[in-house]
């Protein structure tokens, strides 16, 4: 069978298969990945939230794209989940009526570890040139949980915190955040999460770190869609995986010109698994 054949066949599927638009659930879940298709670098995928169902894919991440896609097709949602992209949450607004905007978890975490990671990068440049290069070789044992680390990692740690005030600040606020989160994901006391945090921007602010400070400026800004994650219990934590398996499909394939094509093979692949069958 040539390949122009298997082609038009794989074509066939996907107009069979495939509609132009769905209709949206309540809860979706979206997300951007690095396509490097004709229709533009990155594409934007929609999933149901609850089921974890990849649902379609938009051809780009463009907020008039996504504004005029939930218009047609968003009439019952009511629940957003997402990363921390002000056009998209621009977007879902325009197009939604009072939509409840869930931030990931995962998302607003990376903050806190890029303030403490910003700290590191500053602080070891006054330092030797072996310690410099070794805490950044060892810098895991930063971001790792204090309780999770072994002993050899712990020494490192006591090294390097020993080494600068304002790191060992910066650690102790990056712990807290930690301490905070995982208390916060037990309970369902909304109003007791919401003045912890503010103890942590209490925190923050009294250290005067400036990494950490521009790190809560972003938690104040999305401070609802990060409380609703605790009401919600939502993450976007399936859709990277989605991702992950994206990118394996397009690296089997050497990549997909067609934009068209690869949403199907992402699309199939996921509705095939169910029944068992490999798509190609």
């Amino acid at each position: 069978t040539s390949i122009t054949t298997i082609i038009r066949r794989f074509d066939s599927v996907l107009n069979d298969r495939l509609a132009n638009g769905v209709e949206l659930p309540k809860h979706i879940a979206i997300d951007e990945y690095k396509g490097d298709t004709d229709a533009g670098t990155y594409q934007l995928i929609i999933a149901n939230a609850e089921t974890h169902e990849p649902l379609d894919i938009l051809p780009n991440r463009r907020k008039n794209t996504i504004k005029d896609y939930l218009r047609k097709f968003g009439s019952s949602v009511n629940v957003v989940v997402m990363d921390m992209n002000p056009h998209f949450k621009e977007a879902v607004k325009k197009a939604l009526s009072r939509p409840v905007i869930v931030a990931d978890r995962f998302h607003y975490s990376r903050y806190i570890y890029w303030a403490l990671d910003e700290v590191r990068r500053i602080v070891q440049k006054e330092w030797h040139a072996y310690d410099r290069k070794q805490c950044k070789r060892m810098r895991h044992v930063l971001y790792k949980r204090k309780e999770k680390l072994k002993e050899k990692d712990r020494w490192y740690l006591n090294r390097y915190l020993g080494m600068s005030d304002v790191l060992k600040q910066a650690y102790i606020l990056k712990e807290a955040y930690c301490k905070w989160l995982d208390w916060a994901k037990k309970t369902n006391d909304i109003k007791e999460i919401k003045e912890k945090l503010f103890e942590f921007y209490k925190q923050v602010e009294e250290s005067n770190i400036p990494a950490f400070i521009k790190a809560i400026q972003t938690f104040k800004n999305w401070q609802v869609e990060i409380l609703n994650s605790f009401s919600y219990g939502y993450s976007n934590g399936f859709l990277e995986g989605i991702n992950n398996k994206s990118k394996v499909i397009k690296r089997n394939a050497y990549g997909f010109k067609k934009f068209e094509r690869y949403k199907g093979k992402i699309l199939l692949s996921n509705q095939y698994k169910e029944i068992g069958i490999h798509l190609g």
